[in-house]
């Protein structure tokens, strides 16, 4: 079916969007000017958290969508799933590590439940049935994939891509790769509350908003109150 990652994926290249993390996009940055208090970093109160960690496509738009979810207290962009220690963006975006661009998310589970996270990444964050790409963002390092902690929640992402797939909700099967997590490496500080300084980007305008709408529409429940 077409939907509306689909649709933003027509406009970007119609609007001539830069990629995610392109060098246009890089230039683009306004360093010194980040929302965030860790600047990419674990919270303070990181041990009294729950984590997840899920890959779909341009990190910006995930830690956006995710940051917007009640319970939720920080998402950081980073880099998983490869085997090079601390990569950097231009080695992932080479396709020399194997990693791929992805959002840690720290959630309070008195208020938000995993099974919740993984519903809002398997039908509205992102379109789980391309493999190897996500709209104009081709490539290995934009795969979807989830990266579990702990049996349970390797039980609970089965599940819920079992019952995404039964839904017919998309036209094809999911193919989001389930593995455990390794190790999860923040990215660099331009990057992180990336989305929220640059709403005038055509790539912002025309890919990662779509995305973070399409959220917003299916689960206005769990979205924060808006200050």
């Amino acid at each position: 079916m077409k939907n509306l990652l689909q649709l933003a994926a027509g406009l970007a290249l119609l609007a001539g969007a830069t990629a995610c993390g392109s060098p246009q996009a890089q230039a683009q940055a306004k360093p010194g000017t980040l929302t965030r208090s860790t600047a990419g970093f674990a919270p303070a109160n990181a041990a009294s958290l729950a984590q997840a960690t899920f890959a779909g496509g341009c990190f910006w738009a995930q830690e956006e969508a995710f940051e917007e979810i009640k319970g939720v207290k920080q998402v950081v962009s980073g880099y998983t799933g490869g085997t090079v220690a601390r990569p950097t963006y231009e080695q992932v975006a080479g396709q020399e590590t194997g990693h791929t661009e992805a959002v840690d998310i720290y959630y309070d589970p008195k208020v938000i439940s995993y099974q919740q996270l993984a519903d809002i990444f398997f039908t509205a964050s992102h379109d789980p049935t391309q493999l190897n790409r996500q709209g104009p963002d081709t490539g290995p390092e934009y795969r979807s994939a989830v990266f579990y902690r702990t049996p349970a929640e390797k039980k609970v992402l089965e599940t819920t891509i079992a019952k995404v797939n039964g839904s017919k909700e998309y036209d094809g099967k999911i193919v989001t790769q389930v593995v455990p997590l390794q190790q999860f490496w923040p990215a660099e500080g331009y990057h992180q509350g990336y989305y929220r300084l640059h709403l005038d980007s055509p790539y912002i305008e025309n890919v990662s908003a779509h995305k973070v709408e399409h959220v917003r529409k299916l689960f206005p429940s769990l979205l924060k109150p808006v200050l």
